[in-house]
């Protein structure tokens, strides 16, 4: 089977060549054609979007709809939405990409190295022996798979859970 390697080009980002818009989040939130539109899944008070400068195939983002920069401004609700929606992508994660682990959390203030102010809970899939002789030889990383794959793929799956859950409802 023929395989593409994908290295995305990140220096960009770091570089702080961004788009300019206030929140990139809440211009994904808006659609705004300035940026990529990247919303797997989305529910009244939340959203999961795949991170197109991803750590891993699969890395994802939940982030609260409205503009918030602190943990503490989440409201016991979008505690619980975020949790559960979570717990949604690790499971489908698992199913799409077999990982060994994760890593699970918010970089909180620019000197974690948050570099978006609006709040976010990363989900990246993590594997055995990652580093691999690119890794360590280039101080480069090579992903096997397209950020829009990626998209298109995890959009499906998170289509087909909702659907699962509505059809539990009735």
């Amino acid at each position: 089977m023929k395989r593409h390697l994908f290295i995305p080009s990140k220096i960009e980002y770091v570089k702080g060549n961004r788009p300019e818009v206030s929140c990139i989040l809440c211009a994904i939130l808006a659609h705004d054609p300035k940026v990529v539109d990247s919303i797997v899944f989305s529910t009244p008070l939340m959203t999961i979007a795949l991170n197109l400068y991803p750590y891993n195939p699969g890395h994802l983002m939940v982030f609260p709809n409205r503009h918030i920069e602190e943990l503490e401004e989440l409201s016991p609700e979008e505690v619980k939405e975020m949790h559960r929606l979570t717990i949604l992508s690790v499971n489908i994660l698992k199913q799409l990409y077999h990982p060994q682990g994760f890593n699970v959390g918010y970089n909180l203030g620019e000197s974690s190295g948050a570099s978006i102010k609006h709040l976010h809970r990363h989900i990246v899939p993590r594997y055995k022996n990652e580093l691999g002789f690119v890794d360590i030889l280039a101080g480069s990383k090579i992903f096997v798979e397209d950020p829009t794959q990626a998209l298109i793929k995890l959009k499906d799956a998170f289509l087909k859970e909702k659907e699962k859950e509505k059809e539990n409802q009735r």
